[in-house]
């Protein structure tokens, strides 16, 4: 989520946005308010087991159009868009972490360990603030939160 005005504005979107998602089926992956030079974005991006389609996103972009107009928590203009968070997907809410226990992760440092920033591994845990990932060679790296420029599912093949 975006910190500062977009994270009370992703805040207030979720609360709009979760009892319509429940309704279609699909879960809510993330929210991001962002300003983008001069315009700002509205980025809701749906999820569901067997994946989210064009015609998921079109069902969702139509419900919720009429509740944002109506509640009115943004005052900028801005562009609504609504889709998958695709592959290589950030792992940034504690829901995230939980689903993905035991499966492969890629994350990048914000300081080198040993000269090196970028690793992969199985996300063996994880709790609020830190987490372990499970590197190839079998060691194990204890890792907080913050000390992190991403976390994804490497999920690319």
């Amino acid at each position: 989520m975006s910190k500062g005005k977009g994270g009370n504005v992703s805040s207030a979107v979720w609360q709009i946005a979760a009892p319509i998602a429940a309704q279609l089926g699909v879960e809510i992956w993330d929210i991001r308010f962002l300003k983008e030079g001069s315009d700002w974005f509205l980025r809701i991006f749906l999820d569901k087991d067997g994946g989210i389609g064009i015609d998921d996103c079109e069902a969702f972009s139509r419900a919720i159009d009429a509740p944002l107009d109506e509640l009115d928590p943004i005052e900028q203009s801005y562009c609504l868009e609504v889709s998958s968070p695709g592959l290589e997907r950030d792992l940034t809410r504690p829901e995230h972490f939980d689903k993905n226990i035991g499966n492969k992760i890629k994350i990048k440092l914000i300081r080198p360990v040993d000269g090196v920033r970028e690793f992969s591994g199985i996300l063996e845990s994880a709790d609020k603030s830190r987490f372990t990932l499970r590197l190839p060679d079998g060691n194990a790296m204890d890792i907080d939160k913050k000390e992190t420029s991403y976390i994804k599912l490497d999920d690319f093949e």
